[in-house]
């Protein structure tokens, strides 16, 4: 079952007690639990005291920054971590996305797109649950094993450690064996409808992918690129 935004739990980690007031007392109106830290420290403890179901955090922060932050929460937390920050530079969002981020909030943005991404990447872990129940399948392809009961990927017999967003990503991919799904296709059944345009999205965790599955991750033979157009699944 599907869980309610009442059971679900949110920790927002920002160095701006108003800011944090704010957003707090909005996603309390959705019927959010939520949890709010100052600091990267204070997070880290809340997260393994009471483990929220997503996490906003800020980057620019005292005591413990938020790409550390990001970096320890990633080593044990699997669910969404959407990363706040007033830099909207393409670097900084493929760093964060690249240690385990799933999403990437620019300052200013509006309230009520901010309870839109949570919505969905809620939501999105809620499918994936509903995925892993209803399918046994296993898909091989070389040495690489895909599990889509269990969740689990498998390398020449050890298991592939994979975000959730890694890993559903793959999972599309695969179902799609020998397909090209275009960039659209993929932003909006991975991140959710809402989404289209973030393609350093897709460039970064193809490259995570690669990085884990490929025995040559720049001469990739699983993983390829369809210059324009998007990505195909090979065996």
């Amino acid at each position: 079952m599907a869980r309610t935004a009442k059971q679900q739990r949110v920790l927002v980690v920002d160095d701006d007690p108003k800011f944090l007031v704010f957003v707090a007392r909005r996603l309390r109106q959705e019927g959010y639990v939520v949890d709010t830290a100052l600091n990267g420290r204070d997070a880290l403890d809340k997260a393994a005291g009471e483990p929220p179901n997503l996490v906003l955090l800020d980057l620019s922060m005292p005591v413990l920054g938020g790409i550390e932050t990001l970096g320890r929460l990633r080593e044990w937390f699997d669910d969404p971590i959407i990363i706040l920050s007033a830099t909207d530079e393409e670097s900084q969002k493929v760093e964060a996305l690249d240690l385990g981020a799933d999403d990437y909030l620019t300052k200013p943005f509006g309230l009520e797109e901010m309870v839109a991404r949570v919505r969905t990447a809620l939501r999105r872990v809620d499918r994936m649950a509903r995925a892993t129940t209803n399918n046994a399948q296993v898909i091989s392809a070389g040495d690489l094993q895909v599990n889509l009961g269990h969740r689990t990927v498998m390398r020449a017999g050890e298991e592939v450690s994979l975000t959730r967003t890694e890993y559903e990503l793959l999972r599309c991919l695969v179902t799609n064996k020998g397909k090209v799904m275009t960039h659209l296709e993929l932003l909006r059944e991975v991140w959710g409808p809402e989404y289209g345009e973030e393609t350093e999205y897709l460039r970064t965790f193809v490259k995570q992918l690669r990085r884990k599955l490929e025995a040559d991750p720049s001469r990739p033979t699983h993983l390829l690129t369809q210059p324009g157009r998007g990505y195909r699944f090979t065996e």
